[in-house]
This record gives C-alpha cells, sequence and structure tokens, in this order.
C-alpha cells in the first residue's frame, strides 16, 4: 500500500517531502486490495480510485521515494486503517514493515523475515533481470541501507520485529522453505 500510494503520489506531482500533502492524498484516496488475475504476476492487486498500480509498485522512481513517503505520519494513520479493516474481515496474511508491531499486535502468529543487504540485494537484482533490467548490485545495496536506515530510525512505527514474532533469517532458505516453515508454525 505504501508503494501505491507512492506511485499516485509521483504519478499525481505531490512532493514526497511534503507530509501535509502526502497525508491529504493518502486520506483521500479510495484504496482497493483485490485478488490479482490469474496471469498477473502479483497474488493481489492493489488499485487506487480504481486504477491498478501494482504494475509500477516496484518501479525505480517508487522504491526511491517509499521510504520518505512511509514515514509520515499522516500516510501511516491512513494505511493503518485501511490494513486493520482488511484484516478485519477475516483470516488474513499481510506483509509489512510493521504488521505485527503496529498494525495487528495480536495477531495470532507474526512472522518476522530477516534477510542480509547483501542477500536482499542479490533478489531484487534477480527480480529486475526477470523484467529485461540490467542492475547494478552496489546501487541496489545502498538503497536498501538508505531505507532501512530512514525506516528503522522513523518517529512512527519504527522498522522492528514484534513482541512474539517468529524470527526466520531467509539468507540461506528458498522460497518454498520459507513457505513450508511458516505453514508449520500456522498449523
Amino acid at each position: 500500500m505504501y508503494r501505491a500510494v507512492t506511485w499516485l503520489a509521483l504519478r499525481r506531482g505531490v512532493d514526497p517531502d511534503d507530509p501535509s500533502a502526502l497525508a491529504h492524498l493518502a486520506d483521500s484516496v479510495t484504496i482497493t486490495v483485490r485478488e490479482a488475475p490469474d496471469d498477473a504476476m502479483a497474488s493481489t492487486a492493489v488499485l487506487l480510485d480504481g486504477e491498478d498500480a501494482t504494475p509500477f509498485l516496484r518501479d525505480a522512481a517508487v522504491e526511491a521515494s517509499v521510504s520518505l513517503v512511509s514515514r509520515v505520519p499522516g500516510v501511516r494513520s491512513a494505511l493503518v486503517r485501511i490494513q486493520r479493516d482488511l484484516a478485519s474481515s477475516g483470516t488474513v496474511v499481510m506483509a509489512g514493515r510493521d504488521i505485527g508491531s503496529v498494525v495487528l499486535p495480536d495477531a495470532g502468529l507474526k512472522v518476522y523475515l530477516d534477510a542480509s543487504r547483501e542477500v536482499r540485494a542479490r533478489r531484487r537484482a534477480a527480480q529486475m533481470r526477470e523484467s529485461g533490467l540490467t542492475p547494478d548490485l552496489d546501487e541496489l545495496m545502498a538503497d536498501l541501507a538508505r531505507r532501512d536506515g530512514i525506516d528503522s530510525n522513523r518517529e512512527t512505527s519504527p522498522l522492528t520485529a514484534a513482541p512474539g514474532a517468529v524470527i526466520i533469517n531467509t539468507d540461506e532458505l528458498t522460497i518454498a522453505e520459507v513457505v513450508k516453515r511458516i505453514l508449520n508454525l500456522a498449523a
């Protein structure tokens, strides 16, 4: 959702350094999360005022600005409301940097997936290559360091493992192995 709001802000010319305008945007947009079509790359789609933002969530401009947008308390407040509404409709799996610590602190199962910056950069580079891009690993590492710094030190909802969360280091695990571990925890 933060990436989607970032994309919309950039698209509408809202300055990522303008907290008031970003908070107004997040509070005024209608955000819908739904199952993606069968032919989509993602399993869910994020729509903003009816427009599908999903294909743009990993754009370089969004990557560069998402931490600036997500640190704004008004943006966080608006999106936490939406995330909690989604969770109130039944069983849900949510991923995000503050889901277990802020959005759903009473969740029945909280998992904190961790990986070294190097591994995360290599994984992101592989995703980018699949899209036909030529990533620079050093730039990806620098961007991750910048984003981690912003997210870990922001005043509202800083990045941290939630109390009671099961921490899984995924450095040496495949996606299937991570999924298996989480399913075993949920059983």
